[in-house]
């Protein structure tokens, strides 16, 4: 008679495609969402404020009502960004005045240190076949550049704007000049943040090979673990050694929510395009 083996079957580990790590939290994604989506208002009326001589801003005015629902419609998507760019301010004081870690310097913080530094050139390296690839932390100093443009874009974009909303209320402290200075600034660097995010930030963030067609942690707030080592080695060797990775287990995202934050990217990108597009044709016709 055959002997039964009794002993329990060691427990088999998870393949790195089957656990996936929290990222970004629900609150981090939503006011990013709300961020991308008044950026793209802003950008759709802005363009048409800004070249109203143009067929395509002509026709858009026709079919919205005018260039005063355009302008009225640029406005509210200003308060919303203002208003998340806010929230997120308000979040850093908070977490500051708690004395929390890594905020401005360290693996964790979006400030820049001599790594990014270093990374850039060994980056550059990298593309032109000189040097191995450099291994990025929890953020790579492209993400860092991209988000402190928001706060360069609110300081020059948002107070321009807000100065010609309400001029007369500026009007008691500055001189005539600086609110003509201000419709100047608000038009230019409105048009550079435009090519920035269109031309270069859907680049780096969903159109390079580590992510392309998309980068749906943003939408998902978890990717694989099999992405997790592969585009941040050196934050999931450091979660692993402070024993912090198992902490940062999350849920397989549904299939319906995959598919559905894939329309609403592929939307916003290609509706991005488009307004790159418009801006260009416009802009050197």
């Amino acid at each position: 008679m055959p002997e039964i083996n009794t002993a329990a079957e060691p427990t088999q580990t998870p393949a790195p495609a089957d656990r996936y790590f929290t990222r970004f939290t629900s609150a981090q994604r939503t006011l990013h969402a709300v961020l991308f989506s008044t950026f793209l208002g802003l950008a759709a009326t802005g363009l048409p404020l800004r070249f109203s001589e143009s067929i395509w801003a002509r026709g858009l005015a026709r079919a919205v009502g005018g260039f005063g629902a355009i302008l009225f419609l640029h406005k509210f998507c200003a308060l919303g960004l203002t208003i998340a760019f806010m929230v997120h301010v308000k979040d850093l004081v908070q977490r500051t005045l708690r004395h929390e870690k890594g905020i401005f310097w360290g693996a964790t913080s979006m400030v820049a240190n001599w790594k990014d530094v270093k990374d850039i050139f060994n980056h550059m390296r990298w593309f032109v076949g000189l040097g191995p690839k450099p291994k990025f932390e929890r953020y790579a100093y492209w993400e860092k550049f991209d988000y402190w443009a928001v706060f360069w874009g609110m300081i020059v974009i948002g107070f321009s704007g807000y100065a010609m909303w309400f001029a007369p209320f500026f009007a008691h402290f500055l001189p005539g000049w600086a609110l003509n200075a201000a419709l100047i600034i608000h038009s230019e660097e409105g048009l550079l943040a435009i090519l920035f995010i269109f031309a270069i930030h859907f680049v780096n963030t969903h159109l390079r090979p580590d992510s392309f067609p998309m980068d749906m942690v943003i939408f998902t707030g978890v990717e694989s673990e099999e992405e997790f080592q592969h585009k941040r080695p050196l934050e999931y060797q450091r979660l692993k050694q402070e024993g912090k990775l198992e902490g940062k287990l999350g849920e397989k995202p549904q299939r319906w929510f995959v598919n559905f934050s894939k329309i609403a990217g592929f939307a916003a990108i290609a509706f991005g395009l488009l307004l790159l597009v418009l801006t260009l044709t416009a802009y050197f016709g």
